[in-house]
């Protein structure tokens, strides 16, 4: 055993300790008989006579090691080499494996088979690392009866280190301020942009998983509804998807009503005659901040598991960057799968991050090999620390923004912890008219690149707005939950200029409303009477017993002018106990999102309410990403007892 391969257990244990669980330590019994025969050889003098002061040495290298910054073990860079591979000198660091769950959280449980065959492609080393940590093979969550494949459970906390005795990350997240009530008299529109992202449920998984209750910004509550599918009915034929609404009881204020808008899109068909190609270019973050297990060998698993789900129709390109940027495979038929899977194998890390310059090239292989008619999409695979070349966010926004315009979307993939860059990844998706996920396990990739393939990257309808116009007469104020960075202004609504969210193939979303009816209390905040004008009288169609006017645009995805859904709705006086169980299930993660942040305006909400709430809202089929929530509410739940006492 070599002190390195010693310095990496001793980490390991000293992480699994922090977790209060040191069965999970290897070799704990061996670390303890080893370590002190080697302190014995460095430093036989203390150890003879002080062996107090040698026990206080050995705890101050360890934490003098798991102090060392990312940026001072990063192996070298990578160069590329003459045949299209990555060479680089690389050094191996084993971060500790994810706390095993609880019994009662999860069933040990073979990986799926699709899963082998991704590890089957990758190699001996990534595969090694990778199970280790427990991103693929180990314990799963479980629902019976499910067709899906059991998820995996997510990755290891952020690293910490302690700076004046309080944990310390650079993990990024935007501040979010969440939407205030409002009232109806004077602002009857309500405009937002739709948002297919997922990446905060899964963000908060790993946190919750790892131990730590997540920070307020990275629990964005539109993302963590829109994690979960739901059987809204499919739309007609010659519409992209179908809207629906249903309105009952708000569970966190009794007096309150809450409004779920939610949209299917239509399913494409992805038979060979009549699919459309698809013009891919993975763009592989190589630079050292990627050399962790959870980041670049993960990366090359969930896309050797996306690759098997292309053929000859599609065209994939790889490059990569790291201090520069270089072309690792030019554009290669889907269906020469060993030439991608074997340029995807050479891959290693080391290096700067010159993001701005990948994101260049990536997007000048696209557009040399547009695909006219078919997709045409840039996947960027990375932590989101770019460091080097283009770093000004609204630079690199913009050129993003542009080539989305010329026809080239994004999807931004997210890997790691640590360092990582939520508010860029999100940032980057939103202006490129494509989808951002996190992806914190091999199931996850598989949920996200293979089950979901088809909303991730074939998209049937763009630039998808929806308008509210609230009747004062039922409605004395409002408040649309989440989506605080897709609000738009009214005018923005028939501005077909004005970029906003796609909707992919099969997709779900769906957006929440709090209503106050007319003379309950709710806390905005007052102005003066106006002195020059009076308050808008109403108008006789405010009597018709309609709640609200839903008006939704969109365009086709090949662009054009945009097209206009109208639909009066009428509040039937549902209690909450009537609803579907698609209404209480999305109720509870939107409670469990609300109690997390602690939201001023959650109410009675709770963690016990998300609970109850989820409960009724599992349905027959007992759903895999439903039963998991309800595992995570637990967790949440015990750790935010443990925090409280």
């Amino acid at each position: 055993m070599t002190p390195h391969d010693d310095d990496n257990k001793i980490r390991e244990m000293f992480a699994a300790s922090r977790r209060a669980d040191l069965r999970e330590a290897p070799d704990f019994q061996e670390i303890q008989q080893e370590t002190p025969a080697r302190t014995v050889r460095a430093r036989p003098f203390w150890l003879a006579v002080l062996p107090a002061a040698a026990t206080a040495v050995m705890v101050l290298l360890v934490l003098a090691m798991l102090t060392v910054p990312q940026y001072m073990r990063a192996p070298a860079g990578w160069k590329p080499s003459g045949s299209g591979g990555l060479g680089s000198t690389t050094t191996e660091h084993q971060l500790p494996p994810p706390p095993s769950p609880s019994s009662d959280l999860a069933k040990d449980k073979a990986v799926s088979s699709v899963q082998e065959e991704a590890v089957a492609r990758i190699s001996a080393r990534d595969a090694a690392k990778l199970r280790a940590l427990g991103y693929i093979g180990g314990t799963v969550g479980a629902a019976a009866g499910h067709e899906a494949e059991m998820l995996a459970l997510a990755a290891p906390p952020p690293p910490e280190r302690e700076q004046f005795g309080e944990p310390f990350s650079t993990e990024s997240y935007t501040q979010i301020v969440e939407n205030d009530f409002l009232l109806a008299t004077q602002n009857p529109l309500s405009t937002f942009s739709i948002d297919v992202d997922t990446a905060s449920y899964s963000i908060v998984r790993r946190h919750i998983m790892g131990g730590m209750l997540p920070p307020a910004s990275a629990v964005r509550i539109e993302e963590m509804v829109n994690y979960f599918p739901y059987h809204y009915p499919p739309p007609a034929r010659d519409t992209p998807f179908s809207v629906n609404v249903e309105i009952a009881g708000c569970p966190w204020d009794p007096e309150h009503r809450l409004v779920s808008i939610g949209l299917r899109g239509r399913d494409v068909d992805h038979d060979r005659a009549s699919r459309r190609g698809a013009n891919l270019v993975f763009l592989i973050d190589v630079s050292g901040s990627m050399d962790e297990p959870n980041k670049l060998p993960l990366v090359k698993s969930a896309l050797t598991l996306l690759t098997r789900e292309l053929d000859g129709l599609d065209d994939i390109a790889i490059v990569v960057y790291a201090g520069s940027s270089g072309l690792v495979l030019p554009p290669t038929p889907g269906n020469r799968k060993s030439e991608i899977l074997a340029a995807l194998d050479r891959l290693e890390a080391g290096g700067g991050t010159n993001g701005g310059e990948g994101l260049r090239l990536a997007y000048d292989m696209a557009r040399e090999h547009l695909n006219s008619g078919g997709i045409n999409r840039v996947v960027l695979a990375t932590d989101g620390d770019f460091n080097l070349g283009i770093t000004d966010p609204q630079e690199l926004l913009a050129f993003v923004q542009e080539q989305a315009h010329r026809g080239i979307s994004l999807t931004a993939l997210g890997f790691g912890t640590g360092n990582y860059k939520d508010s860029m990844l999100e940032s980057l998706a939103d202006h490129g008219d494509g989808n951002y996920a996190y992806i914190d396990s091999l199931s996850e990739a598989r949920k996200v690149l293979v089950e979901q393939v088809g909303g991730t990257m074939e998209t049937i309808a763009k630039d998808v707005k929806i308008q509210i116009e609230f009747n004062p007469a039922l409605v004395g104020a409002y408040r649309l939950i989440g989506y605080e960075n897709r609000v738009l202004r009214k005018e923005d609504f028939n501005d077909d200029r004005k970029d906003a969210g796609e909707i992919g193939s099969g997709h779900t979303v769906t957006a929440l409303y709090e209503v106050v009816p007319p003379g309950k209390s709710v806390s905005i905040g007052g102005v003066d009477p106006l002195k020059y004008q009076k308050t808008p009288s109403l108008t006789p169609e405010s009597a018709g017993g309609e709640l609200l006017t839903l008006k939704l645009r969109y365009k086709d995805p090949a662009g054009g002018d945009s097209r206009l859904i109208s639909s009066a709705i009428v509040d039937e006086g549902r209690r909450l106990e009537e609803s579907s169980e698609d209404f209480r299930f999305a109720a509870a993660v939107a409670a469990f999102g609300l109690a997390l942040r602690e939201s001023p305006h959650r109410g009675n909400a709770t963690l016990e309410m998300a609970r109850e709430l989820g409960l009724q809202g599992l349905g027959p089929n007992m759903d895999s990403y439903r039963v998991e929530f309800m595992k995570l509410v637990d967790r949440a739940a015990s750790l935010r007892r443990q925090a409280n006492r």
